[in-house]
């Protein structure tokens, strides 16, 4: 997929190749179209799938997210 300028009238998409294996909430904010805040929340009620949590350090795993919106499109 290509990147497409979102003020054209275009939407953006993104190539999942090229995400890392690993999401941070803002990317995966960006992914979905929503914030952080509302990542964040879908984490602390376990709707979202693939945490990964190291400390204090929260990631989501890019396949899983990749397959959960796949799914509920």
């Amino acid at each position: 997929m290509k990147e497409v300028d979102p003020s054209a009238g275009e939407t953006a998409t993104t190539d999942p190749s090229s995400l890392p294996f690993l999401l941070t909430a803002a990317e995966a904010a960006k992914l979905l179209r929503t914030t952080r805040a509302a990542i964040y929340v879908r984490i602390e009620r376990g709707l979202m799938p693939g945490v990964v949590k190291d400390g204090r350090r929260v990631l989501i795993r890019r396949d899983d997210l990749l397959r959960y919106v796949g799914s509920n499109a």
